[in-house]
């Protein structure tokens, strides 16, 4: 019986998506931690910041959510600004959405709330692979997806867990910019447009940081991303 169940198609395609994803997982543990203690950290009660790890679902939005409702920014602005970060997975959406095509609606709902970075970047692999029948390739999605979504939750938990019993004078709210540098660095770091795209976001929010209502967060978001943008699309001369 055991045999029978590992050799099904839509259980090899689930362990696949679960033994892909496992590497990553060193990664988003400390980051769950570190997200649990911040949010108590930020005045969220414990149920709050497990609860915005389970609704919510996405570590860099996460932050910046944390981030600027402990600073007092309007929810106007918490809203968009959070937003923009997430813009992304309609990118992801629209090269994934052709492999999920002959899915139900509750299937893509369940895939679209596991969609992540991570989950993303090990299952696209795996459905652009056409050695074998693509039918099942949708229980990849959904094997690293759920992984990741099981130790966000759990990590988040320990981290509610840990805060609660740190001293206060420790004060690690500190450490939620660093976090978010963290996310963002490597990406930075790879490729030119997004180095162009950080840069002059940050230089416009530093000229912009005086306007009312936390309003530069909007307008160097939005710049940089112009900006990075437009450097993509400009025709490189050909090295020869």
């Amino acid at each position: 019986m055991p045999t029978i169940i590992i050799k099904s198609p839509k259980n090899k395609e689930f362990f696949s998506g679960v033994s892909a994803v496992l590497p990553i997982l060193i990664g988003v543990i400390p980051f769950g931690l570190i997200f649990g203690i911040l949010g108590l950290e930020a005045g969220f009660s414990p149920n709050q910041t497990f609860f915005m790890s389970s609704i919510i679902f996405a570590g860099a939005s996460q932050v910046a959510f944390v981030k600027l409702v402990s600073s007092g920014t309007v929810p106007f602005i918490t809203v968009i600004s959070v937003g923009i970060i997430n813009l992304r997975h309609f990118l992801y959406s629209a090269s994934i959405a052709k492999y999920l095509a002959h899915l139900s609606t509750p299937w893509k709902i369940i895939l679209a709330y596991l969609l992540t970075d991570e989950a993303y970047a090990v299952s696209i692999k795996r459905m652009q692979e056409k050695k074998e029948n693509t039918v099942f390739h949708h229980y990849h999605l959904f094997g690293s997806g759920i992984t990741l979504w099981l130790t966000w939750q759990t990590s988040t938990f320990l981290g509610i867990v840990l805060g609660q019993i740190i001293p206060e004078e420790l004060n690690l709210g500190f450490a939620i910019p660093l976090v978010f540098l963290s996310i963002i660095a490597p990406e930075i770091i790879k490729y030119k447009s997004h180095a162009i795209c950080a840069l002059s976001a940050g230089i416009l929010a530093i000229l912009l940081n005086n306007l009312p209502l936390n309003l530069w967060i909007i307008f160097s978001s939005i710049f940089g991303l112009i900006i990075g943008v437009l450097f993509d699309k400009t025709p490189r001369k050909s090295q020869q």
